[in-house]
């Protein structure tokens, strides 16, 4: 992948199954491209059939663009998707070739790398030490076709294979919501969860039954469905951040659509099999508020659609950011005036 091309850089991490870190790694907001491969070993022209033999790891070259998220965001989101204390390969699979790795491209993804792997030790978080190599980047060979986007080409299988891997209930685990301080119910202090009681006062009777009763809006007669100003959707309920105008687009379905979330964080998606069919429900993590579905047939670069309800979300414009406590993300938006 070219280091420079539109100002983009690249990251290059080993984290098990290329399938899973791929699917993830693209739901990151600034990540513009993720391509399954190769690296780490000695061995030329690397197969899905011998690269193992030939010294290499499961990996993914990351394109991302550095005004939108930097190096240090990328490893943090690569230490919450792995499991770095295991050297003997990544949840179900074993092996070498399934180790986790960071191979640094320059000085300074070296020094952030091994920064953030000391203070990940520090945090207590794992109860082992950190396993995770940092090594020098030499050659990447792409994988096969097959194997790009996998998730997305082969859904129902990735969808099996994720769940039997262990990788999400380990991460869940480890990573899972946090014991709030002076309450039973664990969560995000910021975003906590108002009460019931609460939540009937302060929200309209169309508010209350689209988050609290998966209630569903009209198409093309609520608020956002045509929003085209800059800026980002929080959770009616908790202020949570959930999605960005840079991902939004005109599905044509009259409902606020996006091709993925701003903090892949905060949305929690599951089955639901109402209306006689599959679906999955997509919800926000700390306010527990059902927002919408999302759907395979979204435009590039993630195929995805979320299709969510206005009254879920509270629109934030990009000059009200600062003083609604959203300051970091005026990133996101630079003034092109300068």
């Amino acid at each position: 992948m070219p280091e420079t091309k539109n100002r983009l850089k690249t990251a290059t991490l080993a984290g098990g199954c290329f399938w899973c870190l791929e699917a993830d790694f693209e739901k990151l907001p600034g990540v513009v491209k993720v391509v399954s491969g190769y690296t780490g070993g000695s061995g030329a022209d690397p197969t899905y059939d011998d690269y193992a033999t030939k010294g290499h790891v499961e990996a993914v070259q990351v394109l991302y663009d550095p005004q939108q998220v930097n190096y240090q965001k990328l490893l943090d989101y690569f230490w919450r998707h792995i499991d770095p204390t295991d050297a003997g390969g990544q949840f179900v699979d074993r092996g070498a070739q399934y180790r986790s790795a960071i191979f640094y491209h320059d000085d300074e993804q070296r020094r952030l790398a091994e920064e953030s792997k000391q203070e990940l030790a520090k945090s207590g978080r794992f109860h082992k030490p950190i396993r995770t190599e940092i090594l020098p980047f030499t050659r990447f060979y792409q994988a096969e076709d097959y194997h790009q986007d996998y998730y997305k080409h082969h859904s129902l299988r990735y969808k099996y294979y994720r769940w039997n891997s262990g990788r999400d209930q380990f991460l869940q685990k480890v990573w899972g919501e946090e014991k709030k301080s002076g309450s039973a119910k664990t969560g995000n202090p910021k975003h906590a969860k108002p009460s019931d009681a609460e939540l009937r006062q302060r929200l309209t009777p169309l508010q209350y039954k689209v988050t609290q009763q998966e209630g569903t809006e009209p198409a093309f007669q609520n608020e956002y469905w045509d929003n085209k100003r800059e800026g980002i959707y929080v959770d009616i309920v908790s202020g949570e951040p959930l999605f960005s105008s840079k991902d939004k687009y005109d599905s044509g379905t009259g409902w606020p659509s996006f091709t993925k979330p701003l903090e892949p964080e905060n949305i929690v998606e599951k089955e639901d099999r109402r209306l006689f069919t599959v679906r999955t429900e997509v919800r926000s993590k700390y306010g527990d508020s059902h927002l919408g579905h999302v759907f395979p047939d979204g435009p590039p670069p993630t195929g995805r659609r979320y299709c969510l309800n206005s009254a879920a979300l509270r629109f934030i414009p990009k000059e009200d950011l600062e003083k609604e406590g959203y300051g970091e993300y005026l990133r996101l938006f630079p003034d092109e005036s300068k």
